[in-house]
């Protein structure tokens, strides 16, 4: 893709959307409404779910590169992997709410926004009430895990909790019984690009057994050097969510790499279900 120009075929961002944008956007609460089915879908699905990461897109033409992944119903993206960074927990520095605000006025995709931030106790809520369908935060900066998730639900959202590669899943199985997701780090938080760790799948298949014996109730998610090499090994330890970055926004049509990750993922999704 060259920078600073739209996909070819890729709407240009200001021109006529399909999405109903006559007078306020949709409220917060409607969106929420309508992405809480898809999250309850997702529970039950049968095919792995694909959330392509914006960190690897342009980000001068996002409007542009979020319709580029929301194509016919099998190249469609489940979610949209957001990331922010405050260049303190994590040494990169990405965006913020303003930004995620725009992002839901833009897409009828999901938003997924992952706070690589610290105190997360007072910054979460606002992506919560602003409309974001999932927000995670990091257990590592997280002062009241627990309350964050009560207000995080209670402002419509999904609650998310990541850990880092280092960071052990025993020590907070209790808490993640307050949490709809649980996003594993398969690299160091902070950069997109980085080399799959494949250690960390232990502890994906530690929540899939958890979630399968009725112990835990969320979401597997894993982010991190995700693409059509390693995805097969992290459906097979019983994710149900790969976020994807470079995977999808350097190909060259991202709805088919979307397509084609969730048919790679699909048949170690299904094995490690039986």
């Amino acid at each position: 893709m060259s920078e600073g120009h739209p996909r070819p075929g890729c709407p240009v961002a200001g021109a006529p959307q399909p999405l109903d944008r006559s007078g306020e956007e949709r409220s917060a609460r409607a969106l929420r409404e309508a992405r809480d089915l898809g999250f309850t879908l997702a529970h039950v699905s049968n095919q792995p779910m694909i959330a392509p990461s914006i960190l690897s897109a342009d980000f001068a033409h996002l409007a542009d590169e979020m319709a580029a992944v929301n194509g016919a119903p099998g190249q469609r993206a489940d979610w949209l992997h957001v990331d922010v960074m405050d260049a303190h927990f994590v040494p990169n520095l990405t965006l913020g709410l303003p930004v995620v605000e725009s992002l839901l006025k833009a897409t009828d995709i999901p938003i997924d926004c992952h706070l690589m931030i610290e105190d997360p106790d007072r910054w979460a809520i606002g992506y919560a009430e602003a409309g974001a369908h999932n927000v995670t935060v990091h257990v590592e900066a997280a002062k009241d895990p627990i309350a964050i998730a009560k207000d995080l639900r209670a402002a419509g959202a999904k609650a998310g909790l990541s850990i880092k590669p280092n960071t052990p899943l025993d020590p907070y199985v209790e808490v993640l019984k307050h949490y709809d997701t649980l996003l594993v780090m398969s690299v160091e938080p902070g950069f997109g690009g980085q080399k799959f760790m494949a250690e960390v799948l232990d502890k994906a298949r530690k929540a899939r057994e958890l979630v399968d014996t009725g112990h835990l109730n969320l979401l597997v998610e894993i982010d991190g050097g995700i693409n059509a090499d390693t995805i097969e090994q992290a459906a097979e330890a019983g994710v149900d969510c790969f976020v994807a970055g470079s995977a999808v926004y350097n190909a060259d049509d991202p709805a088919k790499a979307v397509e084609a990750l969730r048919a790679k993922a699909a048949p170690n999704f299904a094995h490690a279900r039986q």
